[in-house]
């Protein structure tokens, strides 16, 4: 009969009456029984410590579990009966041996592991008698702030007197028939989302606070353009970050009682974690854990249309995922070995990791081919000497929506982050049989996941021989000056920042008309439009004909807009 925690040091006449404890049973109509907190008095006298007994239902003793002066040490409860709406169907009775009442840990444990309750018997620490008991159940939320539980307590063993059977049946249908009823408006669940900064000593507080809040704004962008419902947010700054958990313990406490509270199944985490770290949170909550990059590259899987964009996102998140495949599995001490082979052979996580890795070059390979065939085409359009413009800036600026305008062509353009994962070309057409091609490209955003931006990078191949680029900004957005200096350096990167450029501000009917001259105020090379406004748009046309005059062999006149052609390139 195994006793868990902490056993180092205990005498053998605790062991035995720690082993004892494996033969008593309660019945399902009491939470705990006087011969059972009789034992578990004898057996903390003589440990010294905390000892708590896990009950099933059926009234027998699953485990017993010993912990320190202040806690105890959980074992693994594994996934018994922990379907939607049901508990574990273990309760948890242990003692406190300085007669103090429920702790964060006992409330902790109760809602993350879905007890069915949790009891706490109090010792009085001069005579070690039986003093008062406490008890807290899991209850249903029905209004925002609610308490994931009720505490009961302190009450006087004879005072006791509650059906426990009674109890736990009625909460089980009460969160069943809440499940049922439930709207849900996320097809992928529902999330908390989690922003932890790194508090700096040059700039301000108030400084680090707002641009920590327009993280998480654009963090609930991504979330809801991946289908999920965000629920609440939680934002901590840090001297130092957590290298376990990111965050500090007692936070992290604090979300996963939040979690419970609005039956939160995700964490999404604005930071890029550690292997370590999402493992970590991941144990501590029994709640699906994502971060940054895991959500970008999951937003676009789902996006891509193209062979060449599936084949990039597919090459990303395998390089993402290598460094994952080192995650605890029980299968992984399975030996692959062949007949008369020497040593073990290779383990089924080796096998995972060299599989991913071939794939990965082969992935690399097929890339390279298609990228070879996009030069090809560039080749074709450069011989026939039409000049090239192309639509870049952050995502979700308005970019698919200006190519409409100009083109009327008929992009798919959403309010949403990466509507668009693939190069789009359209012909539009000036008089005087001048042309030009219209490039719409992938958006940027902050933080780019350095494997997604090395996938993507061939996309911006065509970018590079554009004659012309077109940074569209979002007037109206509140944090676009920071959305500006992430284009600009995404630019650097890629070589493409000593292309002619035009800076368009788009949604400029959203501004006020001292914004609009303030922005468009001593700027040559700068246009404010509005892109679901077609007519706004001849001001952009006439600087583009403008800048492109010297590669159409006639006419110096700036010709005005017609028709455009219906050609896809």
């Amino acid at each position: 009969m195994q006793i868990f925690g902490n056993t180092q040091g205990l005498s053998p006449q605790a062991t035995k009456t720690l082993q004892r404890l494996y033969r008593r049973k309660v019945p399902l109509e009491s939470i705990t029984n006087s011969e059972l907190n009789r034992n578990l008095l004898e057996a903390t006298a003589l440990a010294s410590r905390q000892v708590g007994v896990m009950i099933h239902r059926s009234g027998q003793v699953e485990s017993v579990i010993v912990g320190d002066s202040s806690q105890l040490m959980l074992p693994d409860v594994g996934r018994l009966r922990a379907a939607e709406g049901r508990f574990r169907a273990l309760r948890l009775v242990h003692t406190h041996l300085y007669g103090e009442e429920l702790t964060k840990d006992d409330i902790l444990d109760l809602v993350r592991l879905r007890l069915d309750l949790v009891c706490a018997l109090q010792v009085n620490p001069q005579s070690g008698e039986l003093r008062g008991i406490h008890y807290a159940y899991n209850k249903p939320c029905y209004v925002d702030g609610d308490k994931p539980y009720e505490a009961v307590g302190p009450l006087h063993p004879g005072q006791l007197d509650v059906d426990f059977g009674a109890l736990i049946s009625g909460l089980e249908d009460e969160f069943a028939r809440l499940t049922r009823t439930r709207k849900v408006t996320g097809k992928e669940g529902r999330a908390i989302l989690v922003h932890v900064g790194k508090r700096g000593s040059k700039r301000g507080g108030g400084t680090q606070v707002l641009e920590a809040e327009a993280r998480l704004r654009e963090l609930r962008e991504l979330a809801q353009t991946a289908g999920v419902e965000v629920m609440d947010s939680f934002l901590q700054l840090r001297d130092r970050l957590d290298a376990r958990y990111v965050l500090g313990k007692g936070k992290l406490e604090e979300i996963l009682l939040r979690a419970f509270e609005l039956d939160v199944n995700m964490l999404i985490f604005d930071q890029n974690l550690s292997p370590s770290q999402a493992s970590g949170i991941s144990r501590m909550s029994d709640l699906k854990v994502i971060d940054r990059t895991q959500l970008i590259l999951d937003i676009f899987a789902r996006r891509a249309e193209s062979a060449d964009g599936k084949l990039q996102v597919e090459l990303a998140q395998l390089k993402y995922a290598l460094p994952r495949l080192g995650q605890k599995d029980d299968s992984l001490s399975r030996l692959t070995g062949g007949i008369g082979g020497r040593g073990p052979g290779e383990t089924k996580l080796e096998i995972g990791r060299r599989r991913a890795r071939e794939r990965v070059a082969a992935l690399e390979g097929r890339l390279k081919k298609l990228s070879k065939q996009r030069r090809q085409r560039r080749q074709r359009r450069q011989r026939q000497n039409v000049p090239i413009v192309s639509i870049v800036g952050y995502t979700n600026a308005g970019k698919s929506t200006l190519l409409n305008a100009l083109t009327e062509s008929d992009v798919l353009a959403e309010d949403k982050l990466f509507a668009t994962l693939e190069t789009r070309s359209r012909r539009l057409r000036f008089p005087e049989d001048r042309e030009v091609v219209i490039t719409d490209t992938v958006g940027f955003i902050r933080d780019l996941p350095p494997d997604l931006f090395a996938a993507f990078r061939a996309t911006f191949e065509e970018t590079a021989d554009a004659d012309l680029l077109l940074h569209v900004i979002d007037a109206s957005d509140p944090d676009r000056e920071q959305h500006i200096s992430t284009t600009e350096e995404l630019l650097s990167k890629l070589d493409l920042h000593e292309i002619p450029r035009l800076t368009v501000f788009n949604k400029a009917d959203l501004l006020d008309e001292l914004e609009k001259r303030r922005l468009a105020e001593g700027k040559r090379d700068t246009v404010l439009i509005s892109a679901l406004e077609r007519s706004t748009v001849q001001a952009l046309l006439d600087m583009i004909a403008d800048r492109l005059a010297k590669k159409w062999d006639d006419s110096a006149l700036v010709p005005r807009f017609e028709s455009p052609a219906e050609t896809a390139e």
